[in-house]
């Protein structure tokens, strides 16, 4: 087989890259070598990344700040389209894969104008800024969800294949729903690759109020930023909670296997690998995103019975801690929407994609060879 590169561009962070990683991980299974384009913040997670060589090129963010920041960003863009032109001329690669942030529109641009087969892949169930920038460019979009308000022709390139998932999150997909014999309760509490200072302010209060014989019962796994690891340690301490606190956890979707029910954010990878595992979620979506994609993805396990969403204004210690004490005194209700988030899963999603990015990839070649060959 060729050994033409598949290159992926996605942006830094682990909701672009950890659906690149599953797909990467399945085209290199099918014998096919793959080269990542990124920014520097990939560097956080690309030591696990299974492509021959990673690539960065210059991008940032054209959205926010003043119109000279505008006009900064705008032409830092061109400049990665530039370097991605002459990457792409060196390495020839069969197809450019890309999957949203700013990272991924150089190199999708730069592959568009050399005529190089292109799939987008949108793994929010609204699309982003920055995909819907390169989506009329490219051959086919690949989607996680349903995308809402997509009309016309570009409603006819989408396929819905699913939020390809990381070898770590398809091994503990295979896993049970954990059992409560044992008369515990664990809880995860998780705000995204980034963090969120949310789940800092009204998740220890809420825990800290419940009653002692609930808080024994409670193991807690939660997820926070450096500057708040030592107030939310002290909390559970006080309150004599089991916890165990970081700013990341590379073991997480191990840790959303073994949570008998799960606090976070919306994002596309948190409620993909949560259908895929089972397991049941309080969800609070980020409230000022621009899309508001994180209310639609968490809609998606909403409408299934598997999530209870509740808004940011809502967030509040009193509600929190109510609606865990319903839920430790009937775990039926939990293991009932753990079924249904499992009802929504897609395991197979890497394999989708791979199916549609080759045969983008071999449609362009027959028609390259029919070009070729005499009339």
């Amino acid at each position: 087989m060729s050994q033409r590169p598949v290159l992926l561009a996605a942006g830094g962070t682990g909701g672009h890259l950890f659906p690149a990683q599953a797909l990467a991980h399945a085209l290199r299974a099918r014998g096919l070598e793959v080269e990542l384009v990124t920014d520097e913040r990939a560097l956080r997670y690309g030591g696990e990344f299974p492509a021959r060589a990673m690539h960065t090129i210059a991008s940032a963010t054209p959205r926010g700040g003043s119109v000279i920041d505008k006009a900064k960003a705008i032409a830092t863009l061109g400049v990665g389209a530039l370097q991605a032109l002459l990457l792409l001329l060196r390495i020839r690669p069969l197809v450019v894969v890309g999957f949203g942030g700013y990272p991924s529109v150089p190199p999708l641009f730069a592959a568009s104008l050399l005529r190089i087969p292109t799939v987008l892949h949108e793994a929010n169930a609204v699309m982003g800024r920055a995909n819907s920038f390169l989506a009329g460019r490219v051959d086919m979009v690949a989607s996680g969800f349903p995308l809402a308000g997509v009309t016309g022709a570009l409603a006819d390139k989408i396929v819905v294949t699913g939020n390809p998932l990381r070898p770590a999150a398809l091994a503990a997909a295979a896993q049970p729903y954990p059992g409560f014999e044992d008369g515990k309760l664990r809880l995860l509490v998780t705000g995204g690759s980034q963090g969120a200072r949310v789940m800092a302010d009204i998740v220890p209060s809420a825990l800290e109020s419940l009653p002692k014989e609930l808080r024994e019962r409670i193991e807690l796994t939660q997820q926070a930023r450096e500057e708040d690891l030592a107030r939310v340690a002290m909390a559970y301490a006080r309150a004599g909670i089991v916890a165990q606190i970081a700013p990341f956890f590379a073991d997480l979707p191990e840790r959303i296997a073994g949570a008998h029910l799960v606090v976070a954010r919306a994002g596309a990878s948190t409620v993909t690998e949560l259908a895929a595992i089972g397991r049941p979620s309080i969800l609070v979506p980020l409230p000022h995103a621009l899309d508001q994609d994180q209310a639609a993805n968490a809609d998606v396990l909403a409408k299934s019975g598997a999530a209870e969403v509740v808004r940011q204004t809502d967030f509040t210690p009193q509600w929190l801690a109510a609606r865990i004490a319903e839920f430790a005194a009937n775990p039926q209700e939990l293991q009932r929407r753990a079924q249904a988030a499992k009802s929504v899963g897609v395991a197979d999603a890497a394999e989708r994609l791979a199916d549609l990015v080759l045969a983008v990839a071999e449609k362009k070649e027959r028609a390259e060879a029919a070009q070729r060959s005499p009339s």
